[in-house]
């Protein structure tokens, strides 16, 4: 009898489902019951079927990136992913980047696969119809995935200096391994882009349909969802959940008032870090495998760039990291069709 690979599953956020992923839905996971499930949920919202958007004969930005289309998508196939990794591997803990908290939560049974499409939709749509700014990507690593000395502190005060400017509000959004996504007001994201512009080696990315998630901009739309969504939608979860802070919520000890609070609140309204997640899910749990489910595959350097800032298994730079995928993958994207197969 074999023994499965144990996993920490990852769950994606916004942004990874685009053209290339367009159809991913149904090409992977058919006609799974859930899905038309979900459809009649999203129909009973009057919003569009996540068949019909993702059955379209070509992709929309204006349609599949909004927070009410886009959220609702990558929470489909990821959980579906992560229901197919449990059957491959020994799932030890969920974790997920910003909206991969949601799925992670129903990922690890925090809440049901109906009831998490309900989380989902409701603040990606309170996000799309309410978020204010925007965010910005920004690397402080090398081509070699390894810290700029000083940078990633030199950034940090940055941010702070400008967000100190009248009319200007800036934040760290999201601590994503080697880079820095920060979230502001147009006036913050502007000065943020012009200041760090001098660099030939290094290019800020404004992320498109994207608010100030994780900062204070987020405050009333963290009340809505607070008004909108109930304690029952929340339950004990069945595998440990890791969250935007590194913190480990327990089945059978899981405060669900604390779980409740800590999603709708802190979690939208306070930098996630990521980073902190995946390395906590390295040492308290030191998978064999760190398996990122879909859609996409962006999110893969990230993970590797957590890895390698605590040098997780001597693995020290994104040459390290190469060596060790090319013999032992130690990360494994769903959404990328030769790893795919080692997990389904």
């Amino acid at each position: 009898m074999s023994v499965k690979p144990t996993a920490v599953l990852i769950c994606p956020g916004r942004g990874t489902y685009n053209k290339g992923e367009l159809g991913t839905l149904h090409q992977t996971h058919g006609n799974h019951p859930l899905i038309a499930q979900w459809d009649a949920l999203r129909r009973d919202q009057g919003q569009a079927s996540l068949s019909d958007l993702d059955g379209a004969e070509r992709f929309s930005a204006a349609k599949h990136t909004t927070g009410d289309n886009a959220s609702a998508l990558i929470y489909a196939c990821s959980f579906l992913d992560a229901e197919a990794a449990r059957q491959s591997h020994d799932i030890r803990a969920v974790a997920g980047n910003s909206l991969g908290w949601y799925i992670a939560l129903a990922a690890g049974g925090g809440t049901t696969a109906l009831n998490g499409l309900t989380v989902v939709n409701t603040m990606g749509t309170l996000m799309h119809h309410h978020g204010q700014g925007g965010q910005v990507l920004y690397p402080f690593v090398d081509g070699n995935w390894q810290a700029i000395e000083g940078e990633e502190d030199r950034l940090n005060a940055l941010v702070l200096q400008i967000n100190a400017k009248a009319d200007h509000t800036l934040a760290i959004s999201i601590h994503l391994g080697g880079m820095l996504v920060v979230a502001g007001n147009e006036a913050g994201l502007v000065a943020f882009e012009k200041a760090v512009a001098t660099d030939p080696d290094r290019k800020a990315l404004r992320l498109p349909n994207h608010a100030a998630f994780h900062t204070s901009l987020m405050g009333d739309v963290a009340q809505m969802g607070r008004n909108a969504l109930s304690d029952d939608l929340f339950q004990d979860p069945e595998i440990p959940l890791i969250d935007g802070r590194g913190a480990i919520w327990n089945p059978r000890s899981c405060d669900l008032t604390a779980l409740r609070r800590y999603t709708l609140g802190h979690q939208i309204t306070e930098s996630y870090d990521f980073t902190a997640s995946v390395q906590s899910a390295a040492r308290n749990f030191a998978p064999e495998r760190f398996v990122i489910t879909g859609p996409g595959t962006t999110l893969g350097g990230a993970v590797a760039q957590a890895l390698i800032a605590i040098k997780w298994q001597g693995i020290d730079s994104k040459e390290a990291f190469m060596a060790r995928q090319a013999t032992n993958p130690l990360i494994v994207s769903m959404g990328r069709e030769d790893q795919r197969a080692l997990v389904v």
